[in-house]
């Protein structure tokens, strides 16, 4: 009877478990959340997120508008700048040295040349405005530069006496074929009774170029091989004798 009792008492102090209802689990996130350092890390985690924001905003915020697109293009358009410098300089100087040069003989060998007719110079005697006299049938003319041959009258080269532009080639019918080089300083000079030309127009010669050879013209035809050689200076003629070197020839 009293074992009766005793199991009765302990089976009503037991507690009461409902038959399909299951134990609800701790949560993973509350095991988390529930250890000390977890605010924290978050918090100092945003705090961090927040200033690197705050950062990119106001460097996107200082950077110029109109910056180069690149450094290489700045690096190409500073080249390019200093090649146009450069191409100015280098133009200048060119220029330079051609203004720099004196007009020479427009033959090879000076010492084998004569002056055969003057230039008339209306400031020279009377015997000098005869000699420079160009006779043909019954007129005269003034001799407008100065006629060169050899003794032998043979053909010799003619050459540029100043470096230049051609600005005229071309066959005339009395004083033959005709060359005229442009020069710096308003400079020009022009070669007459010429054959076997060399230069085309518009081609730019240098001092010393071969451009022909000494021929006959209609004009003179008493000189026989020989080259008219007249000079230009703003457009007016001048005795080339006393702009070329001194020699012999004079």
């Amino acid at each position: 009877m009293n074992e009766q009792n005793s199991k009765k008492k302990s089976h009503e102090e037991s507690p009461k478990i409902t038959m399909g209802e299951p134990v609800a689990p701790v949560s993973a996130w509350k095991r988390v959340f529930a250890k000390r350092w977890v605010f924290p890390a978050i918090y100092v985690a945003a705090v961090a997120i927040i200033l690197t924001l705050v950062w990119v905003y106001q460097d996107a915020s200082q950077k110029p508008k109109d910056a180069p697109a690149s450094v290489s293009q700045s690096i190409e358009d500073n080249q390019g700048a200093a090649g146009n410098v450069d191409g100015q300089q280098e133009e200048a100087a060119t220029e330079t040295v051609a203004s720099a040069e004196d007009l020479v003989w427009p033959v090879a060998n000076v010492a084998d040349i004569t002056i055969v007719k003057p230039f008339y110079d209306k400031d020279g005697s009377a015997e000098d405005h005869q000699a420079a006299l160009v006779q043909y049938n019954d007129t005269f003319r003034a001799n407008t530069g100065i006629d060169l041959a050899r003794k032998d009258d043979q053909p010799f080269e003619v050459k540029a006496a100043m470096s230049g532009k051609v600005t005229r080639v071309e066959e005339a019918p009395l004083i033959g074929y005709v060359v005229e080089i442009t020069h710096a300083n308003n400079l020009k000079t022009v070669y007459e009774s010429l054959s076997d030309i060399k230069v085309e127009m518009n081609a730019e010669v240098k001092q010393g170029d071969v451009i022909a050879s000494a021929g006959r013209n209609e004009l003179e035809k008493d000189l026989g091989n020989h080259v008219h050689f007249a000079v230009y200076e703003n457009d007016e003629l001048v005795n080339p004798v006393n702009v070329l070197p001194k020699n012999e020839n004079k």
